[in-house]
């Protein structure tokens, strides 16, 4: 009889693979718009700005509920909440003051909120296809320092934020593309 090891990890891959998705076409849709919108800080691009890491809260509540099935790095997860809310805050504030600004508060939020999905990834390696979610985290924290530095200069632009998310996406699409494969992979032997 061919059974699965627990059906915990396969329920945790299948929620992540659907959460992973959804945030691959959020990412895709937002940086569309975003790009579209950029050249001012007018009132769509202050809405997006401010609806990205609203809408990383919500992905961060609904992951939640998974990693709790499989003891999985919710102090990671509650941490990336706590940071995408204070974001959410600080560019609605920082959007009165201009584009250097927001990009300063999003290059804190990028800094910070990858160096939490290098450590959840890294807890997850065993899901599979967590590589992604690894060098996602590592590659924002590097573009946030970028973002950061590119608010002192003269051609501070919100158009490096569309190309952030939609790669940031596509680390999702392949994590969750991974995660499909990883699935596969948990069934115990017969017995």
């Amino acid at each position: 009889m061919d059974t699965l090891v627990g059906a915990t990890p396969t329920s945790t891959s299948a929620a992540l693979r659907r959460l992973y998705f959804l945030r691959f076409a959020f990412a895709t849709v937002w940086a569309a718009l975003l790009f579209a919108t950029a050249a001012t800080l007018g009132p769509t691009s202050v809405a997006l700005l401010v609806l990205y890491p609203l809408f990383d809260v919500g992905c961060a509540v609904v992951d939640i509920r998974s990693a709790r099935a499989d003891d999985g790095p919710v102090r990671g997860l509650y941490a990336n909440i706590a940071l995408s809310a204070l974001a959410g805050v600080g560019l609605a504030v920082a959007a009165t003051s201009g584009i250097p600004a927001v990009l300063r508060v999003w290059g804190a939020w990028a800094v910070t909120a990858g160096l939490v999905q290098l450590v959840v990834g890294a807890g997850r390696r065993r899901l599979g296809g967590q590589w992604a979610m690894i060098a996602s985290g590592a590659i924002s924290t590097v573009a946030g320092a970028s973002f950061i530095v590119q608010a002192g200069t003269g051609d501070a632009s919100l158009r490096s934020l569309a190309g952030y998310a939609f790669l940031g996406g596509v680390f999702f699409l392949v994590s969750a593309l991974r995660l499909k494969h990883a699935g596969k992979g948990l069934r115990a032997p017969s017995v």
